[in-house]
């Protein structure tokens, strides 16, 4: 995964930090810009706000984890409550109507937190330490994620994941997902990585082997159209960290997680 502008456009979810049905256009009310004449937010408080909605502490073992009573948690407790109910209920119906009902799950801090390594590398990206950190396949849950995937399998919904992981990362991803306890189609037909040397058909509009041009809403949204128009799937629900993982259609509904540490565009 390519993370891109870590830090900036944080001030609005550090003030503002929640949980939300997305709809169309990314939420940017009071986010100052590079254009701006006032001067920007100060990183260190940002830090410090991060720091406590996550409730950020290390545990016995030097690794950065959230509480699981702060404000993030909180927040992802009323998402989850409020997408049960709808998944429940879109899944009658899509199958009343002779549907195939699938959710989509985004797998970096949707599914998978990595809180510790933002805390660590202090909210910097390095391809190589986070391929590392990757491939460790230790990370901890997003609060209340594998329960609703496991929860969409049970009433009969389709699970898939489209991620900005790459083909070679697949095997830590699936191991991980496992520890968590989202183990619900974790084979290569539902887990959809990038895999930039040999990329899919369907991709062929910004991607040809050897050459990848796609942004993540085209990679991410073409996935998607995949699924519905190739595999004959409804996605009823689409869940992502990143208005990146929402944007570009093909879902009925998209559930915008909360994640004031980096932003891809």
């Amino acid at each position: 995964m390519h993370k891109s502008l870590r830090i900036a456009a944080v001030a609005t979810a550090c003030a503002v930090v929640g949980v939300a049905v997305y709809g169309a256009g990314a939420a940017t009310a009071h986010q100052s810009t590079a254009n701006s004449t006032h001067e920007p937010y100060n990183i260190g408080l940002l830090v410090k706000d991060i720091d406590t909605y996550y409730g950020t502490a290390p545990d016995a073992n030097g690794v950065y984890q959230a509480s699981p009573t702060s404000p993030y948690a909180k927040d992802l407790a009323s998402l989850d409550e409020a997408a049960r109910k709808y998944i429940d209920q879109a899944a009658r119906k899509a199958h009343h109507r002779g549907e195939k009902p699938a959710v989509v799950f985004d797998i970096d801090d949707t599914l998978l937190l990595s809180l510790d390594y933002e805390k660590r590398y202090n909210y910097t990206y390095n391809s190589t330490t986070w391929a590392d950190y990757v491939n460790r396949a230790d990370r901890p849950a997003v609060f209340g994620s594998p329960e609703l995937v496991q929860y969409a399998e049970k009433k009969g919904v389709e699970v898939f994941y489209n991620s900005g992981l790459s083909e070679a990362q697949r095997s830590a991803a699936v191991e991980n997902l496992k520890k968590i306890g989202a183990d619900v189609n974790l084979d290569a037909d539902h887990v959809f990585l990038k895999d930039k040397a040999n990329p899919p058909s369907y991709l062929s509009a910004c991607a040809t082997p050897g050459t990848w041009t796609c942004t993540t809403v085209q990679y991410k949204s073409g996935t998607r159209a995949h699924i519905e128009k190739d595999l004959g799937y409804e996605i009823i629900a689409n869940f992502g960290d990143q208005y990146s993982d929402l944007d570009g259609g093909y879902a009925d509904r998209t559930y915008k997680l909360p994640n004031p540490t980096y932003f891809v565009s």
